[in-house]
């Protein structure tokens, strides 16, 4: 987790946004650990460092299993 001194979170909502998915589908990778998220009263706020080392992370290229 980074240090609180230089700390910048996003919402749920911003980073859905920004990355153009479901907010639902930022909630999935902060339960499964993908992003570094504290809890503020009811609402996740996401390290936004945690959220661009997310999307700069090397895409594994997908199996062919049609043969």
């Amino acid at each position: 987790m980074p240090g609180l001194d230089d700390a910048r979170f996003l919402t749920v909502q911003e980073c859905a946004l920004m990355a153009r998915v479901n907010p639902m589908t930022i909630y999935r990778l902060i339960h499964a650990g993908a992003f570094d998220a504290v809890k503020v009263g009811r609402k996740f706020r996401i390290y936004e460092s945690s959220y661009h080392r997310y999307l700069n992370a090397p895409v594994t290229p997908a199996t062919d299993n049609h043969r």
